[in-house]
């Protein structure tokens, strides 16, 4: 069981703080190339750069660049601390196979592309006049290659944080499934809080970002891995980054098209959570053959 790779010779509660807190280290360390940046900037122009107008100031493909490098570090640190603060194998932390199944991430990944960049283009082609042509190919392909470099290890450095590291820690600490899932949820959607997002269309927003969490703990504990919420989170922000970007969210880049409408907080934000995470729940549970879902989301732990 996925939960149980946690419970290892190294599982007490302070070693998951430490690691914690090393993680946070290390990506602190991965943001100075952006400081530095940033530094240079302000010699230059006079100019103090900050969060609200660094896209007037720095590339938009520099910009993403800068700030998915942090993750690059992050992931450094996810394996230090899983191989010297654990002694476990880095693979504990994705799945409970043998082997880590690239078939299911490859699975998640090309089912979720589909489908959310099937939605945005419907949307593009149903209300045209909410979208601006933003394709230019030189600045588009430099953005391509960075995203899909950078971003799979952005959103794995979230997966392997949230779905294994805090995930298994949790059920260290409390002994049962549900507790890991429910906290880990939460706290996945409320550190989505600081995006822009939020103060653009009021935390009844965080709803969305709870849910996803939510799903993606139930994708883990089902499938004993997160192989399929590594696939799906991948495919989200990398779709979103080259398809469409707007100027009130937290990933800016130069997508083939801008979402120029005046945001709100309609049923179309909370659509995925209430219509496209329950049915892809039901495809996978089919296609794996998953059953017993009361034991495994909320059973105890030995």
């Amino acid at each position: 069981m996925f939960l149980r790779n946690g419970f290892g010779p190294n599982s007490e509660i302070w070693r998951y703080i430490l690691g914690s807190a090393f993680i946070i280290i290390m990506a602190l360390v991965g943001v100075l190339p952006f400081e530095m940046a940033l530094a240079m900037r302000f010699h230059e122009t006079g100019i103090a750069v900050t969060q609200t107008n660094m896209m007037s100031y720095l590339d938009p493909n520099a910009t993403l660049f800068y700030n998915l490098v942090p993750n690059v570090f992050a992931l450094a640190g996810i394996w230090v601390v899983a191989r010297y603060f654990h002694g476990q194998p880095f693979r504990d932390l994705v799945t409970a196979r043998p082997s880590v199944d690239w078939k299911r991430i490859f699975l998640s990944f090309g089912l979720w592309a589909c489908i959310s960049g099937g939605c945005i283009v419907v949307a593009y082609f149903v209300t045209p006049e909410d979208f601006a042509w933003n394709f230019r190919p030189v600045p588009f392909v430099i953005m391509a290659l960075i995203s899909i470099a950078l971003l799979p290890i952005q959103t794995s450095v979230e997966e392997l944080i949230f779905r294994g590291y805090l995930m298994q820690g949790f059920a260290v600490l409390a002994r049962n499934r549900w507790f890991p899932l429910a906290l880990t949820s939460l706290i996945f959607g409320l550190l989505h809080g600081f995006n822009p997002e939020v103060a653009k269309l009021g935390p009844a927003i965080l709803i969305y970002y709870v849910g996803t969490g939510l799903f993606l703990g139930v994708l883990t504990l089902m499938d004993d891995g997160t192989e399929l919420a590594l696939g799906f989170h991948a495919a989200n922000n990398l779709v979103t980054a080259l398809l469409v970007t707007a100027d009130w969210t937290a990933l800016q880049t130069n997508s083939i098209w801008k979402d120029v409408s005046e945001p709100s907080l309609s049923f179309e934000v909370f659509f995925p959570v209430v219509v496209l995470f329950p049915l892809l729940l039901l495809i996978f549970s089919k296609l794996y053959k998953w059953s017993d879902w009361k034991e495994k989301l909320t059973g105890k732990l030995p």
